[in-house]
């Protein structure tokens, strides 16, 4: 009887496919004329290399930032606005954003490489504090700290006692002029350090770099229990005299849920760029938040 039953099944099957199913085409997506290949160590000496290529940098930009996402319900989008970046190695940092139409501060952000000072001039308010996060606050622009800033900026340099890994991956973007489908091949590279107390290794940072030029397109950052931090995601690529860069730079902030699109209209590197630059001076009868 068993056998019966399949043998119905399988005299019914060619039937009920067609008239049950449908199949369609997908496009496909296409694939580089060229592909690049390195090994971990090439990839770790390009990538030191156009850290150390870097003293200062200076650039004129415009901010876009957002708030929220799956756990708040809601997304937040606040209007672009341009700004200024000033960045000196090892630490320094001053960031500059301006108000839409008036050209007035929206914000002064200046750090010493240990503290920061934060100015919003319209509000009459001041927040200073660590570079670091001590204590998170509810608030997730709050826990936006210098560090973010210069992590996300230039890739930092892999030292030779971290441990590391390479794959190999690929991902497929839709061609904003073609409206194709493109596969871009890259590599992952893994930067590992060992836990003093076990064999277990330790995610610090994931660099993904394109295979169509060996150049970085993004970089996971993790914290300290093993989460994405912070992830940098780096635009098309352009010369910008004869320093190369992204032409933007998206900071992704997923625990947080906030991110902010840098987009670069002008990029400067190393000119003399002095203490003052990075000195702000908080106005008298300024409110001003203490955080730890």
């Amino acid at each position: 009887m068993r056998k019966f039953w399949f043998r119905a099944i399988a005299m019914c099957l060619p039937a009920l496919t067609g008239c049950l199913s449908h199949t369609h085409k997908l496009q496909q997506p296409k694939m580089p004329g060229l592909v690049m290949s390195a090994d971990a160590q090439q990839l770790v000496s390009s990538i030191n290399k156009q850290y150390d290529a870097v003293q200062t940098l200076s650039a004129t930009v415009t901010f876009q930032a957002s708030v929220g996402g799956a756990q708040k319900g809601k997304i937040t989008d606040y209007t672009s606005f341009r700004g200024f970046i000033r960045l000196r190695k090892p630490e320094m940092l001053r960031v500059l954003g301006l108000l839409p139409v008036l050209s007035t501060r929206a914000f002064d952000l200046a750090s010493d490489g240990s503290t920061f000072k934060l100015w919003i001039p319209h509000e009459n308010k001041a927040i200073e504090g660590p570079n670091t996060v001590g204590k998170p606050s509810s608030k997730a622009l709050e826990n936006m700290r210098p560090y973010i800033f210069f992590d996300s900026l230039l890739i930092h340099s892999i030292g030779s006692d971290e441990l590391l890994s390479l794959t190999t991956d690929s991902k497929t973007v839709v061609d904003p002029k073609q409206k194709e489908l493109l596969l871009q091949p890259e590599y992952a590279l893994g930067v590992f350090r060992q836990n003093s107390n076990s064999s277990v290794l330790i995610p610090e940072r994931v660099i993904h770099v394109s295979r169509i030029d060996l150049l970085p397109s993004g970089e996971d950052i993790y914290d300290k229990d093993g989460n994405i931090q912070t992830q940098a995601v780096y635009g098309p690529y352009q010369d910008f005299g004869d320093f190369r860069f992204p032409q933007s730079i998206t900071i992704k902030r997923p625990l947080e849920e906030y991110q902010i699109v840098i987009t670069f209209q002008q990029v400067t590197v190393n000119q003399p760029l002095p203490d003052n630059q990075f000195e702000l001076a908080i106005p008298n009868g300024t409110q001003i938040q203490k955080l730890q």
